[in-house]
C-alpha cells in the first residue's frame, strides 16, 4: 500500500496542534480540503485517526499508536531527501526534545533564543523531565541521555563524560564534619536520587573501593530532581552524589564543598544526544546538535580550567 505522505504530514501536524483547520493553513491547505485528505488518509489506513466533534478534535488510540511511525516516516523521507542533496534553503520544522529537566534549566533554556533566531523556521517542543522516556514511542526527535548508546534502533554523539562526585554544604560539614574515608559516610546524612543503582567509588590514592549510597548511612531524602538534590544539598541536609555538571558554579562559588575528593564514581557515564537511526540526516535534529555542542564546547565548559 503505497501511503499518502502530505496526508501523514497533514496528520502530524493536526495530532500536535489538536486543530485541522491550523494544520491545514500551516501547510497551505484550506479547511475544507485539510478535512478531506483526513479523511482519505483514514479510509486508506482503514481506522480513525482522530476523534472530531463541533468543539474539538482529539487523538484516537488507532492515531496514538499510528503516530510515532508517522512521525519517523516523515524523518525517512527527509533523510532520503537529504541524501539526494535535496535540502531547503531554510531548515524548518518542530523538533520534539526530551531531556533531563537539570540539564535544560542550566544549559539549554539559556541558549534557546539564539538559536530560536539563528533558526526561525524551527519550533522546539520540550519535555522536561529526570526520568528517561522511549524516543521511538514517545515520537521524539532528540533526546538528551547520560549512558551510553545501546539500543540498536538509535544514534548518538557524545557531548562530555558525566563525571559524578560526592558533595555537602559548609555549613552542613561544620555541624557533622568532614569524612576523610568512606567508611565515615555512616555516620553522615544522605540524600539520594530515588530508585539509582549504587555506585562504585574508586580512591585514585590506592585506597579500597566502596559503594554509594554507604548501606550504614541514614538517607534522609530521595527525590527524581536534580536541581531539588543540588538545592537540599546547599541547604545543609547532607551528602549527596551530583554530575560535576550540575555542580561546578557552587563548588567555584564555595557554596558547595567536595567531599572524599580522592574517589571517583567508576561508571564511565557520559552525556549523549541520541535520536532514532531514521532521523540521522534529518536538518532540525542536526542543526541543533551542532549549536549545542558549539555553545557547550569541546572540552565542555564544566571541565575547563
Amino acid at each position: 500500500m503505497l501511503m499518502d505522505i502530505e496526508g501523514i504530514r497533514l496528520f502530524v501536524k493536526a495530532a500536535d496542534l489538536l486543530n485541522i483547520s491550523a494544520a491545514g493553513r500551516s501547510l497551505g491547505l484550506a479547511p475544507a480540503v485539510a478535512s478531506s485528505r483526513l479523511s482519505k488518509l483514514e479510509k486508506q489506513l482503514g481506522a480513525d485517526l482522530l476523534h472530531r466533534s463541533t468543539r474539538k478534535i482529539s487523538i484516537s488510540q488507532v492515531g496514538e499508536e499510528f503516530l510515532p511511525y508517522a512521525r519517523e516516516i516523515l524523518a525517512q523521507e527527509n533523510a532520503a531527501m537529504a541524501a539526494l542533496g535535496h535540502t531547503s534553503a531554510e531548515v524548518s520544522g518542530t523538533l520534539r526534545f526530551a531531556a533531563s529537566s537539570t540539564f535544560s534549566q542550566l544549559y539549554i533554556a539559556p541558549i534557546l533564543p539564539e538559536f530560536l533566531e539563528r533558526y526561525p523556521h524551527i519550533n522546539i517542543q520540550l519535555n522536561l523531565t529526570d526520568t528517561q522516556m522511549n524516543l521511538i514511542e514517545g515520537g521524539f526527535d532528540l533526546a538528551l541521555r547520560n549512558y551510553a548508546v545501546e539500543d540498536s534502533s538509535l544514534m548518538g554523539r557524545k557531548i562530555a563524560n558525566d563525571k559524578r562526585i560526592l558533595c555537602a554544604s559548609p555549613k552542613y560539614l561544620k555541624r557533622h564534619g568532614m569524612p576523610v574515608e568512606p567508611d565515615d559516610l555512616a555516620e553522615h546524612h544522605l540524600l539520594v536520587f530515588m530508585d539509582g543503582a549504587q555506585k562504585e567509588l574508586v580512591s585514585n590514592q590506592g585506597g579500597r573501593p566502596c559503594k554509594f549510597p554507604h548501606p550504614d548511612a541514614r538517607q534522609r531524602v530521595s527525590c527524581d530532581d536534580g536541581t531539588t538534590m543540588r538545592l537540599a544539598t546547599e541547604a545543609g541536609v547532607g551528602i549527596s552524589m551530583n554530575s560535576l555538571w550540575s555542580v561546578y558554579q557552587e563548588l567555584k562559588s564555595g557554596s558547595l564543598t567536595h567531599v572524599l575528593p580522592d574517589y571517583e564514581v567508576e561508571d564511565n557515564s557520559a552525556i549523549w544526544l541520541v535520536y532514532p537511526k531514521s532521523n540521522a540526516l534529518t536538518a532540525k535534529v542536526r542543526v541543533f546538535i551542532d549549536f549545542v555542542i558549539e555553545k557547550i564546547g569541546q572540552p565542555a565548559i564544566w571541565n575547563a580550567k
